[in-house]
Parts: structure tokens; sequence; C-alpha cells
């Protein structure tokens, strides 16, 4: 059973939070278009009927590519893709670390879906603690806010799982209806701010953003809207907790500085989207590419932070997103299972968006937070420490480019991969070593 904890929010006057650039996908290219509107108003993973059939029952890649034209995976596919066996062999799962998921409304199916997906694939499920932080209201399956915030809860929590297995799932909803910019931010900070010192967050997993400029104050340079809202990332730094955030589903833009938040803050690691190409067993037929709608932008709030020191002739001054990518291409999404909308009930290959990329990555947090017998904690010290060594957890991503206005993927760090993707039984090992 699904434990739901309603709990006062901190700060008054809450509502909604913005996320990152409409974007118009193409299932067959994984290609992303930002549209004219800066800021979008739903979250970074879409839902479209013509693309993303509800099924009874997932299909292999192969059949994927003849009936969806694109192609889809599985969690299964994924651990062979990602080198996750050789830890899982060793207890390595995740087990005894919570990773938080942070959503608005959340999904009234959650434990169920996950139950019904885990045992599909032949995975143990896991405990999903709910927490509503705020007044969280009734969920209505025709209210198409809180029905795309369950497609986004559904992805967040299932691809965190496919990684991490054992971990304990923390989802923490906020009552919020979504806007533009800063709104409802305040509310997800201070519900953050609380289950670290509750001491029930080892990694904090955010799939939303908010462009920096739509922050009161920026066009006049003061960036004081945003900064004080850092408190809950600042707390999490103090107490070990990593942070990551999606980079965005816009295709970065390499024209203006104007970054994602919370990707762009130097306390959360950016997390990237690729573009996988496997077979049935998921054997790769080809090099990782970066996704062409994976976000990355310089920042203008956040000057370069040390850890980026050794790729300072590519980010200049400013804080560079992303820092490392995983899987976010739709050309390649994530089979989930849903049942919160019973007029849609079953699975669709729509696990897609750096959405998909972030709790990915927070899994193989987990993994090394196991593995270290510690929280990690601010972990970008880490991976650029490990990239500096050429170190074999890190793969290199040399290939692909993001959006017309975004960067091209070569060798070395680029702000379209960040420092490339994981082979995370190796990347485990090293971070755990560190």
């Amino acid at each position: 059973m699904t434990a739901r904890l309603r709990l006062a929010a901190a700060a008054a006057g809450a509502f909604a939070l913005a996320l990152l650039p409409t974007v118009s996908q193409s299932s067959t290219t994984g290609t992303a278009t930002a549209s004219a509107a800066r800021p979008a108003v739903h979250p970074l993973r879409h839902a479209a009927p013509a693309d993303d059939p509800v099924l009874a029952a997932p299909l292999p890649t192969s059949q994927c590519v003849t009936q969806l034209h694109r192609a889809c995976y599985s969690p299964l596919q994924y651990r062979t893709a990602y080198n996750l066996d050789p830890l899982y062999r060793h207890g390595i799962t995740g087990a005894g670390r919570t990773i938080v998921i942070v959503d608005s409304f959340g999904s009234p199916t959650i434990q169920h879906d996950l139950d019904v997906w885990s045992a599909h694939w032949g995975i143990a499920s896991t405990q999903v603690d709910v927490v509503q932080w705020g007044q969280v209201p009734a969920f209505d399956p025709k209210n198409s806010d809180m029905t795309g915030w369950a497609g986004e809860t559904t992805l967040d929590v299932e691809a965190a799982h496919a990684v991490a297995p054992g971990a304990r799932i923390v989802l923490l909803e906020t009552g919020v209806a979504e806007t533009e910019g800063p709104t409802g931010i305040p509310e997800m900070m201070s519900g953050i701010n609380h289950l670290v010192d509750a001491d029930q967050a080892d990694v904090v997993s955010m799939s939303w953003a908010t462009s920096e400029a739509e922050f009161p104050g920026f066009g006049q340079g003061d960036y004081t809207s945003l900064t004080t809202l850092r408190y809950a990332f600042q707390n999490a730094a103090r107490h070990g907790v990593t942070l990551t955030a999606s980079s965005g589903d816009g295709g970065g833009d390499s024209t203006r500085l104007d970054a994602a938040w919370p990707a762009g803050d130097p306390l959360v690691t950016a997390v990237g989207g690729t573009e996988l190409t496997l077979d049935d067993q998921g054997r790769r037929t080809a090099p990782d590419a970066a996704w062409s709608g994976s976000g990355g932008e310089l920042s203008k709030v956040f000057a370069r932070p040390h850890y980026q020191d050794p790729v300072r002739s590519v980010v200049g001054a400013h804080r560079g997103t992303p820092d490392i990518s995983m899987a976010g291409s739709p050309n390649g999404a994530l089979w989930l299972y849903s049942s919160y909308d019973p007029a849609n009930t079953g699975w669709t290959a729509d696990g897609a968006g750096t959405s998909e990329s972030s709790p990915l990555f927070a899994g193989v947090v987990a993994l090394a937070d196991q593995a270290a017998g510690h929280r990690l904690g601010v972990i970008d010290d880490q991976l650029y420490a490990l990239y500096g060594a050429h170190a074999k957890g890190i793969v290199d991503v040399t290939t692909g480019s993001t959006g017309a206005s975004g960067y091209t993927a070569g060798p070395g760090y680029d702000q379209a991969t960040g420092v490339g993707t994981v082979d995370a039984a190796r990347l485990v090992r090293e971070l755990a070593q560190f």
C-alpha cells in the first residue's frame, strides 16, 4: 500500500512551477524544436496519442520500429545497455537508499502501476511513500494539468526503479497548478527541505525546470528571486544529499545566457538526453548520440563552479549544462504502465525526454551510495574529477547535436551531452572508491 502523509507546506501562497520550453517532437527521428514561447506550462514529458497508443502489453523493439516507426525499450534492455547486471549480481540494487521524486499532483495509482510494471519485467517492486506537501486536490482524470503530471510521475518513478530496483522511493507531491516562471517552486523547495531535515532523502530527482529569465528581476540583473530559493539545495548539500535535474527538452540555446533551473544550479547535477540504438536484447548496434531535443545552456546567474575548471575552454566564466547524459530520445522511449486515467489504462512507449534522463541517473547515484556505504553529496565534484582522469565509467558521446541553436557532440566535454554517458558497473565502483 502506498503510504500517504499530508503535511502542511511551510511556504504560504505558493503556486505552480513552469517547465521548460514547449517542444514539438518527432517520434521517428527523435528531434525537438522549441516553440516561440520561452516558458512552458506542462511537464517535460509529452503524450501524443498518434505516437503513443495505449496497448495491452509492451512490444519488442523490432515490432516497435515496424508498428510505431520508432524504437522503444524495456528496463531489461537498459540493464544490458548500461552494464547494470554485474552490480545486481553483487547485491548493489540501491537497497537501503531513498530516491525522492518531486512532482506536482502526483498519481493516485502510482504504487499499483509500479507493481504491475515491475511484475511484467520480473523485477521486485518497491515501496512508494507519498508525501503530500500542501493542499493537494483530489485527482481528476479530466484535468489535463493533473493527468500531465500523473504521466510525469509515472515516468519518474518507473525510470528510477528501472536502474535502482532495491531503492525506496518517496514521491513528494505538491498541490499546485502549473503556470509560468518561479510560481510553485517555493512549495517544492520547502517540501525538499523538509525531507532533507527528516533524513528521508539520499538522492532527489527533479524532472521540471524553468528558465532563469522567468524569475522576476532577471532583466535588471537582480537574481535574488531565484537565489533565495536555493536554501533547500544548500541544506541538501550540507546533509550529503545528491540533487539531479533534467536539462530540458528545448534543444539547448548557445545564443544567450539563460540556463534552465534547477539544472543550472551549481549544487545540482544537470542530466541531458541521449539517443540509444539497441537490439531486442539491449545490445548497442550504434554508439549513443546526443538527442536533438536535449537542453544545454550557459547560466547568467551562476559563475563557473570550481568543478568545471577543467572545461573552462568550453563554458568560459559561466556554469554550463548538462553535466552528464542518459537515455532521453522519443526514438527509444521506455515502456511505461499507468492506470490513473480509467479511459487510457495500459502500456505506452512514452518514457522519454530529459524527464527520463534525470531519474535514470538518480538511480545510478543510489547504487553508488549503497556501494560506498554513504551519501555522495554534490556529485559533480566526483564526475568532473573522474572525467579528468579518463575513468572508464564515463563514456564519451561524440555524435549527434541538439537544437538549431544548440550544440554538437564531440570528443570530450560539450554542452550537448556534458562529460558523456555511463557504464554503470564501472562508474558506481569508481564513485564508491572516490
